[in-house]
């Protein structure tokens, strides 16, 4: 499996931008896909993830009410809508699949594919 992130850039605070993560190769109707983030000087966190069939997600308290995850699998596609994006929220924004989930769906070390990042940098 091969992931593509995208969407990334400059924007000011109270913006929005809307990030892809394309996969290629297999896909496993068990995976779940998410979100991490990296700033500089931290750690990477976990932001947000969806379940296969798109019915479930699990959210950061950071990002709740603001950031909406949604995937379309015909496309093999799945976006992160940011609103109200805060200073805070700038960082390099990851996504991941974890093909057989086991453990926390919050730890980055149980995903299985990982994107090259898409720099976010929101300015006040």
């Amino acid at each position: 499996v091969q992931l593509q992130a995208s969407g990334g850039g400059l924007v000011q605070a109270g913006g929005s931008l809307r990030l892809s993560c394309a996969a290629s190769g297999r896909t496993f109707s068990s995976e779940y896909m998410g979100w991490f983030r990296q700033a500089p000087g931290k750690e990477r966190e976990f932001v947000v993830a969806i379940n296969w069939s798109g019915g479930s997600t699990y959210y950061a308290d950071s990002v709740k009410g603001r950031f909406t995850i949604s995937r379309d699998n015909a496309k093999n596609t799945m976006y992160l809508q940011m609103n109200s994006l805060k200073p805070e929220d700038t960082a390099v924004y990851y996504c991941a699949v974890a093909v057989n989930l086991r453990g926390f769906i919050t730890v980055w070390g149980n995903y299985d594919y990982w994107g090259q990042g898409t720099q976010v940098t929101v300015s006040s």
